[in-house]
């Protein structure tokens, strides 16, 4: 595993319930501030294996992303934040100003 996957890893693992962090910002936190794009590879082939809080990464507008053709887990997505506290705005996007987790900075072992 390179080490920047083992960040990504690290980085999602580090997100308590009741949290979220973007794509964009688990990538800059493992070394590559234009890698959203492989933390989705990441997330899609190592969430049951690694057993990583994969609803708890949002796009960068707060939104839930999913396949047009997914809405089931989207739908699941959310559940599970609110399970877990988090709250959605009206238009469905989550306050990154009150919800966004800021402890991973990429330098933790």
């Amino acid at each position: 595993m390179n080490p920047f996957t083992e960040k990504v890893i690290h980085a999602i693992q580090s997100i308590p319930p009741g949290y979220v962090m973007t794509y964009g910002q688990v990538a800059a936190a493992a070394g590559n501030r234009r890698g959203a794009r492989q933390v989705v590879r990441v997330l899609h082939s190592m969430s049951a294996s690694h057993h990583l809080p994969w609803h708890r990464i949002i796009n960068a507008k707060g939104g839930i992303s999913t396949p047009a053709d997914a809405e089931e887990k989207g739908s699941r997505q959310r559940q599970l934040l609110e399970a877990e506290g988090v709250s959605f705005l009206p238009n469905g996007k989550i306050d990154l100003n009150v919800y966004r987790w800021l402890g991973f900075n990429g330098d933790e072992e």
